[in-house]
């Protein structure tokens, strides 16, 4: 707010000291507002006007003829007035005109001899003059400049200050003792920085000594001050070299408060970010990491995201999968995995409230409540205040957020809980999407499971299978397996892909492997003639069906050893892999694709297994890179089956599935059989 002008500011100082002043300037005196001075820069604003009449006559034209009225209430209560942006137009209005604007501050004055009157300070903000520029064209004696720019100034919120070459101050600033609290002799010299928040003191102070060695033009640095109760709000300092006869004597610059810009601007980037990190992505898992990448680099130093179940019990404690870990402090962050609550803890109350919960307590110093599995890092990592906010989808809540303060940085205040929610309500269509997504992946996945039979058991052979689905889709395939044993005492085993990745594909995908059992039980042929059954079959009952195949039979021959026969239709090959790490595909028995060559023959190829020889079926999707050759992906597939030659066959499995594949693009089906030894 703007201070009352001391009453022998005008006493026996003539009025033309503000004539060249770059601040409109008009004096009245009396009751009548008699207009007894205008400076230069005032007739600039609204035009020649007659001395020793009242405003009112002088300014008849004027269209806010509420501006009288606020002198009457001055010079009556002697309050100050502050015009912000006043609509200062005179004349009749003009459609081409700019219709001009000026902040206005009106101060009761003592004339000479006691009179009453009122001095009137203007500037035209039409175009919003930068106050750096008109401090800088000040060259005035310092203390009357700096009278009259304070009350100027305190019309923007703001405060002077001056200093020496080397950047100490020299006099007292009272908007930084407003601000800070702090007094002359404390933030004399630099003692100012001390007021700096420690995360910007470094870089203010080298900013500013830049400034003052390098003569720069100007010194524009936004940082945070602590303020007189202690929390901290951005300030943006603005300071210009003041030059006489060449030479710089002085800098003379301005404080002002930037809080609510910042927080604003602050809060417009990070919802930028939370929507634009997350836009592309499918997976809520990436989802979800995209979301704490952003809550970590901008405001706290850890985050875990944990996912609820689909239906919860409130009554009974509550599991939730630790989903999303990640921290910049030292120490691990909790390890991901499911984590159980008890029914009177913070994150069952977040969850139940639905509203954010904040816990607050000494560094390193979890108090009782807290659960087991994070109480170690809090001592670590010196946490202190740890935020829940819940992420509610579809009426529920899917998801509670967690965001950590460690060491001795500010917790996270309401504002910043606020601001996280809005940048999770951001990205909330995304999040949803994502959570909806998982939850029919799960389903379809559950499905896929039902139609693929688990593997038999064999004496003397080990049978795994793998299924896993494609990270991008929320649909059923048409990617299949099976392996069963048929009268004759032979193991059969099958793998197959129908074109598609829908609920048909799925539908053809029973379809053909229920026909093949049929066709694989009632008599011992070669699998290349199953197959051509099979196809004949297909073309008669799924005429739109298009499948790639391959059917091996694995039978022990008369000296102990095992013999496979097999056929492939339009399918990768099978891959052979011996226990002393030589792989080869077997290239034999190549025929069409299912549902095309009607009823044309199809041929069989014949191969020895060797003693603790692995046999592996898999689908493209194991090899397969959008882009690539597939000649690349089975070679790839050959060189680290042949490195897992010796693993058991579990982690054989595992392996190559973890090996080969980042971000599964298209189902994958394998199964793979391994031989015995002597």
């Amino acid at each position: 707010m703007m201070e009352y002008v001391d009453a022998q500011l005008l006493d026996g100082i003539a009025l033309h000291v503000f004539d060249f002043d770059p601040v409109g300037v008009a004096v009245t005196s009396g009751s009548a507002h008699r207009l007894i001075y205008m400076n230069n820069a005032y007739r600039k604003i609204v035009g020649e006007r007659d001395l020793g009449v009242p405003v009112r006559e002088a300014f008849g034209d004027l269209r806010m003829q509420s501006f009288f009225t606020r002198l009457d209430r001055v010079l009556e209560t002697g309050e100050p007035i502050d015009l912000e942006n006043f609509a200062f137009a005179c004349g009749e209005p003009d459609a081409a005109d700019i219709e001009p604007f000026a902040s206005i501050g009106i101060s009761k004055i003592s004339l000479r001899g006691g009179e009453p009157g009122l001095l009137i300070r203007t500037v035209d903000v039409t175009e919003r003059v930068d106050l750096a520029r008109a401090i800088e064209s000040v060259r005035e004696e310092r203390r009357t400049t700096l009278q009259r720019f304070e009350s100027l100034t305190g019309l923007q919120k703001q405060a002077i200050w001056v200093s020496d070459l080397q950047g100490r101050p020299t006099e007292p600033c009272p908007g930084w003792e407003r601000y800070t609290g702090m007094r002359w002799e404390e933030y004399c010299g630099d003692g100012w920085l001390s007021a700096v928040h420690p995360d910007d003191r470094e870089r203010t102070r080298r900013t500013w000594l830049k400034a003052v060695d390098q003569r720069l033009s100007c010194w524009n640095q936004s940082f945070r001050v602590r303020m007189r109760d202690g929390s901290y709000r951005h300030v943006r300092e603005r300071g210009v070299p003041i030059v006489r006869d060449g030479q710089v004597v002085e800098w003379i610059g301005t404080i002002a408060d930037v809080e609510e810009e910042w927080q604003e601007e602050r809060r417009r980037k990070l919802l930028d970010q939370a929507a634009a990190a997350t836009e592309d992505l499918a997976g809520l898992e990436d989802v979800l990491h995209a979301l704490a990448d952003v809550i970590v680099s901008t405001l706290a130093d850890a985050c875990c995201i944990y996912v609820l179940p689909d239906a919860q019990e409130e009554s009974v404690p509550l599991t939730s999968e630790l989903l999303v870990s990640i921290a910049r402090t030292r120490g691990n962050p909790p390890p991901t995995g499911p984590v159980t609550f008890s029914p009177d803890s913070h994150f069952v109350e977040a969850v139940t409230s639905r509203r954010p919960v904040r816990w607050n307590f000494r560094r390193g110093e979890p108090p009782p409540g807290v659960a087991r599995h994070v109480r170690e890092w809090i001592i670590a990592a010196e946490v202190n205040s740890l935020s829940l906010v819940p992420v509610v989808v579809d009426g529920a809540v899917a998801a509670v957020v967690a965001a950590v303060v460690c060491e001795d940085r500010e917790p996270l205040g309401a504002a910043d809980v606020t601001l996280l929610q809005q940048m999770l309500n951001h990205a909330h269509a995304h999040l949803r999407n994502a959570m909806r997504f998982q939850h029919t992946q799960r389903v379809a996945l559950a499905l896929q499971h039902c139609l693929l039979p688990e593997p038999p058991k064999v004496a003397g052979l080990e049978i795994i299978a793998r299924y896993q689905p494609c990270a991008t889709s929320a649909e059923i395939g048409g990617d299949w397996y099976d392996s069963f044993v048929p009268p004759c005492g032979s193991l059969l085993l099958t793998i197959g892909d129908v074109a598609g990745h829908d609920l048909k594909a799925a539908v053809a995908m029973s379809q053909l492997r229920n026909m093949l059992r049929g066709l694989s039980m009632d008599r011992e042929q070669s699998p290349g003639e199953i197959l051509r059954r099979l196809n004949v079959a297909t073309e008669s009952l799924c005429p739109e069906c298009v499948a790639t195949c391959v059917l091996a039979r694995l039978s022990v021959c008369d000296d102990g050893g095992w013999r496979l026969s097999y056929s492939v239709a339009g399918h990768p090959p099978p891959l052979l892999v011996t226990c002393d790490g030589e792989a080869r595909y077997l290239a034999g028995a190549v025929n069409p694709l299912l549902g095309v060559g009607s009823d044309l023959p199809r041929t069989s190829a014949v191969a020895a297994l060797p003693l603790q020889s692995t046999l592996l079926l898999y689908t493209d999707g194991l090899i397969e890179v959008p882009g690539e050759h597939l000649d690349s992906g089975l070679e790839r597939l050959r060189r680290k089956a042949a490195a897992l030659a010796r693993a058991p066959l579990d982690d054989f499995c595992d392996g190559l599935l973890t090996g080969l594949t980042t971000a599964c693009s298209d189902d994958i089906a394998m199964i793979a059989v391994r031989v015995p030894g002597t």
